[in-house]
């Protein structure tokens, strides 16, 4: 008997343990379902003083309102409807620091902010379609150190955007006529023209032109414009004299612009979780366009970055409009659209920070390379790191961060938990792998834009799904990686391309516009290192004047099947061309070229023998 007494005391004691662990299970699942069934509590932005379609500043009322639901549980902030007028004064100022719209000079990094949201979790916003005009370079919304928030069926606009629109009606080598739009305010002084805003004026004059008949946008100049001597002929049309003869404007042409500084964001949301904006309008950003930041789980759903219908404006966004920065976790973007931005509709990246002192075996400083992006902590305690060679961008070692302290605006101290790997010196980069995302896109629409469609770099899976890109102005998705100029990380392991249409994408960038780009910016090349990994692009559709499709270089496991080409413009171009740059595991097959044939594939520092193909392949 006494061989049993341990046995069954030792059973004993597992039964109790498990049924203590079950007991604590049962208690905190029930805790969840009731957290998430807990009543709402509705808080009516109007009994706080919002008043809409009044023409008074509700930034006091918004801010009374927004601090009620602080106090209550699972709040729901109901706006009024109709239009609501925002101005700087009275609104919510924070020092923020931003990613990618942070200049580097010594002028005070405060925003102004209309929907400022703080240390909030399960918070609902509810917009009723409310549409909120901005008044002065505000942000929109902001999410900070939050958890669990939605913002649904709301819009946004600016009374004056900071970007200006002038429609050309005349011209010839030494005169043009143009007509202003009515949002864009000028002035005449000594035959000089010169646009202003709600505290603002244009110093510089960076000028996009939108073509209406090709519906394309490119890269344009005002210089001749500022150089001659405006007239106002009538309010909204002013004629200009002086020399045109290289503007390489036409009648109907649109001119777009905007100071290229960069001083603000749309919408921004930093150190935050589980968000969801749903049925947004983003009639215009200044700035930069949304922008997350070291924030998980995210999704957009129906966002629309667009003017205003029968706005009669061309841009929505002064830059990017959607822009994520060291996020991780999940970001859906689903059902979106953009068109009239100034620069990509969508960058997912990370941060790229030098080395710069190593003063003990597991101590670095490290430091904010790029001149728009610095001033806030891109490492934590248990991140993840990698240690990156600038040029090759090959890794060359990891590590852990046991504590990581921002020194300056652009200096960070990091602290490792293991001694410094041996060859590490100044000089390597670091890029936080904790801090990269699964990204899906899926059912959007892209276009109006001169540059690129969707820019990605993240080592987690990817999937871009049943979009349309239609006329950007370069690559409709480029994959790049660089330590160097941006400092935008990082490598790509798992990407899937399907299902999309592309039409008549690169037109701005000549042979090298290729419609797909995986151009990472690795200036010296390592025998048998890939920086990008397992790329497949199948069951795509091409619609091109242009024979250019695929750029590839440095891919170990690129796949371009099921793929179908057909060609928009005249049948004279050349052969559909993917160009292949150190790259290996390529397969090329079952791709339908149409007029393009025959298509070839060019290669360079590579082997025929790493494709899988049935076209003529040619060295570069």
């Amino acid at each position: 008997m006494k061989k049993f007494l341990p046995k069954k005391s030792s059973n004993c004691l597992n039964l109790l343990f498990v049924l203590l662990l079950f007991s604590f299970y049962s208690a905190a699942q029930t805790k969840n379902k009731i957290s998430r069934t807990l009543p709402q509590t509705i808080v009516t932005a109007s009994n706080y003083g919002v008043k809409a379609n009044s023409g008074e500043n509700a930034a006091t009322a918004l801010q009374k309102a927004i601090a009620v639901c602080h106090t209550k549980q699972n709040p729901v902030l109901v706006l009024p409807g109709g239009r609501i007028d925002v101005w700087e004064k009275g609104a919510a100022e924070k020092e923020l620091y931003i990613s990618n719209c942070t200049e580097s000079d010594s002028l005070p990094k405060t925003k102004h902010i209309a929907l400022p949201l703080d240390g909030f979790s399960n918070l609902t916003i509810e917009g009723n379609n409310t549409l909120i005009v901005l008044h002065g370079k505000m942000i929109s919304f902001s999410i900070i150190n939050s958890k669990n928030i939605t913002i649904k069926n709301l819009s946004f606009d600016y009374e004056r955007p900071t970007m200006s629109e002038l429609t050309v009606t005349k011209i010839n080598d030494t005169s043009a006529e143009t007509i202003i739009h009515p949002d864009s305010k000028y002035t005449i002084s000594n035959g000089k023209i010169s646009f202003y805003g709600e505290g603002w004026q244009t110093n510089s004059y960076h000028t996009i032109v939108f073509d209406p008949t090709e519906n394309t946008m490119r890269y344009g100049s005002f210089s001749a414009f500022i150089k001659s001597i405006a007239k106002e002929k009538k309010p909204g049309v002013v004629a200009f004299e002086g020399n045109f003869s290289n503007a390489k404007i036409k009648a109907g042409d649109v001119l777009t612009v905007r100071d290229p500084y960069r001083d603000n964001c749309g919408g921004f949301i930093w150190l935050s979780k589980n968000i969801l904006l749903q049925n947004i309008r983003m009639h215009y950003m200044h700035g930069l366009g949304i922008v997350a930041q070291f924030s998980e789980n995210l999704t957009y759903k129906n966002i629309q970055a667009v003017p205003q219908k029968n706005s009669g404006r061309i841009i929505s966004s002064f830059a990017d409009c959607f822009h994520f920065s060291g996020c991780k976790g999940k970001i859906l973007i689903d059902s979106c659209s953009t068109s009239g931005s100034h620069d990509d509709p969508i960058n997912v990246h990370g941060t790229h920070l030098k080395i710069t002192k190593i003063s003990s075996p597991q101590k670095v400083t490290v430091r904010f390379m790029h001149h728009q992006t610095y001033g806030f902590k891109a490492f934590f305690q248990g991140d993840s790191i990698v240690f990156i060679n600038p040029q090759t961008l090959q890794p060359l070692a990891y590590g852990k961060i046991s504590n990581a302290t921002l020194l300056n605006e652009r200096e960070m101290e990091l602290q490792t938990d293991k001694p410094i790997p041996a060859g590490i010196q100044e000089g390597v980069c670091i890029e936080n792998i904790s801090c990269t995302p699964e990204l899906t896109i899926r059912n959007c629409r892209f276009e109006r834009t001169n540059t690129r469609g969707i820019l990605v770099t993240t080592r987690r899976k990817v999937l871009i799904e049943k979009n349309y890109f239609f006329k950007t102005g370069m690559h409709a998705i480029l994959i790049a990686d660089d330590a160097s100029s941006w400092f935008e990380s990082g490598p790509v392991h798992d990407v899937v391309i399907r299902n999309n249409v592309f039409e008549d994408c690169g037109y701005n960038q000549g042979a090298d516009g290729y419609t797909i780009a995986i151009a990472p910016e690795n200036h010296q090349s390592v025998e048998r290192f890939y920086v990008h990994q397992n790329i497949r692009i199948y069951n795509n559709v091409f619609k091109l004047s242009r024979p250019a499709i695929v750029f590839a270089k440095s891919v170990d496991g690129l796949k371009f099947e099921h793929n179908s080409i057909e060609q928009t413009g005249s049948k004279t171009n050349p052969p559909a061309v993917i160009f292949l740059e150190a790259c290996k595991d390529v397969s090329v097959d079952k791709n339908s070229f149409g007029d393009f044939l025959p298509a070839i594939i060019r290669i360079k520092n590579m082997t025929n023998s790493e494709v899988r193909t049935n076209l003529q392949t040619t060295d570069n």
